[in-house]
């Protein structure tokens, strides 16, 4: 099943509300608590899904995840990801 095929699951699940979110943020959220039931690489999912290069995927995600309004929609998922974001740049700065 291709990522195209899974998209309905993206863009309509209820788990994350939020007003001041836009769609494209909110369907960000949603692929990111479940990228990993995407067959094949996460890049390719991105492309397919959001019509956007890796790079530009993960700027507006770093943006995303550093807003209140992200954390408020989905506190856990936003919190996990600030975490892992940390662990790499951490991870970078000891090298």
């Amino acid at each position: 099943m291709s990522a195209l095929e899974n998209s309905e699951s993206v863009n309509t699940s209820p788990s994350l509300s939020h007003p001041s979110l836009s769609d494209l943020e909110f369907r960000i959220l949603e692929f990111e608590r479940s990228w990993w039931r995407f067959a094949g690489a996460k890049e390719s999912a991105i492309k397919e899904l959001f019509d956007l290069s890796a790079p530009r995927y993960y700027q507006i995600l770093n943006d995303l995840i550093d807003r209140q309004d992200a954390l408020e929609a989905s506190p856990m998922l936003v919190k996990r990801l600030r975490r892992l974001r940390e662990a790499r740049t951490s991870a970078r700065t000891t090298r």
